[in-house]
């Protein structure tokens, strides 16, 4: 048993900023961030909230499905930069929506959190306690990044993707994921501090902070490993899948990744010189701009992964 995609969305903002543009206030160029990670372009909030966003991609995923908020029993949101530490992002979606039949909540996966957010949703079908969920990975990045520091804002951008999906008894889907905690200090932003009458501290909010080099590391070994395990689980080899659908952190490790599994890299459509690495919004992102351009079809054998802080990880193996 597993699940049918039934209608995707996505939602940025209206504010494109290309490398020239941050060029002007941080010392790099197009050049130097291109070269070394694929990306072009990204779009920054300037004003627009993530239940914004959030909202306008479960909207568009609707519409592509043909289905009201009142049928949706499940409501999950992945992200790490929620507007509001609670209520949950995922309670404001289903206010905003009217999906008033729902069970909502969020999770944080990071750059994982839309293919955690799939897995849980499968475990709720199978279980019986759902028959259809609205999926959304999303993230306001820039409001938790250093705009000072070279190495990490020309990476991140804003932005939601969203996915109606049903249960289906028929459909087989894999999975593979996992975490590994002794490698989070690899990419972090720290909460707000203590700061009561017993204990005071000034300190500021933080930022997000990346070891670059332990991420490619990280990823190139586990996420080819992760999805060899998914295929086989579901039966399939890296020469029966049609599309490889990849978090778009960097160019560099979606290649290692491809020469790994031993796949030409026109199975791994790229959207990161456009929207940039948008953490958990990534996946279905890229998911809704290939169907939308035809890339992805109906009956083809499809491969989602994500990675990010945590260290986590997922992969999933499905029919599209």
């Amino acid at each position: 048993m597993g699940f049918r995609i039934m209608g995707t969305g996505r939602a940025v903002p209206a504010n494109a900023v290309s490398n020239d543009d941050i060029a002007k206030f941080v010392d790099t160029s197009d050049e130097w961030i291109s070269q070394r990670t694929g990306i072009k372009n990204r779009y920054i909030s300037t004003g627009e909230t993530l239940n914004d966003l959030a909202k306008e991609a479960s909207e568009k995923a609707m519409e592509m499905a043909h289905v009201t908020a009142d049928s949706i029993d499940l409501i999950i949101v992945g992200t790490l930069s929620p507007d509001r530490i609670y209520p949950s992002a995922a309670c404001e979606l289903q206010a905003n929506i009217g999906a008033v039949n729902a069970i909502a909540f969020d999770i944080n996966a990071a750059c994982s959190g839309f293919l955690f957010a799939l897995q849980i949703a499968n475990g709720y079908f199978a279980t019986g306690g759902a028959k259809r969920a609205l999926l959304v990975g999303a993230e306001i990045l820039s409001k938790m990044t250093d705009w000072t520091d070279r190495g990490t804002c020309v990476l991140f951008g804003d932005g939601a993707g969203a996915c109606i999906v049903d249960y289906d008894k028929d459909a087989v889907v894999t999975f593979s994921s996992g975490s590994d905690g002794t490698k989070g200090d690899a990419l972090y932003c720290n909460n707000r501090p203590i700061n009561n009458p017993f204990l005071k501290n000034e300190s500021s909010l933080d930022h997000t902070h990346m070891d670059g080099q332990e991420v490619f590391k990280f990823a190139v070994k586990t996420v080819p490993r992760a999805i060899e395990d998914a295929m086989e689980k579901a039966g399939v080899t890296a020469q029966d899948v049609d599309v490889f659908l990849l978090h778009q952190a960097n160019l560099r490790i979606i290649e290692a990744v491809a020469k790994r599994l031993k796949s030409p890299m026109e199975k791994f459509p790229l959207i990161m010189s456009e929207f940039g690495n948008m953490s958990a919004a990534c996946v279905p992102i890229l998911l809704d701009t290939q169907i939308r351009n035809g890339t992805v079809q109906r009956g083809m054998q499809t491969v989602m992964a994500g990675f990010g802080a945590g260290l986590t990880w997922c992969a999933a193996v499905f029919v599209y």
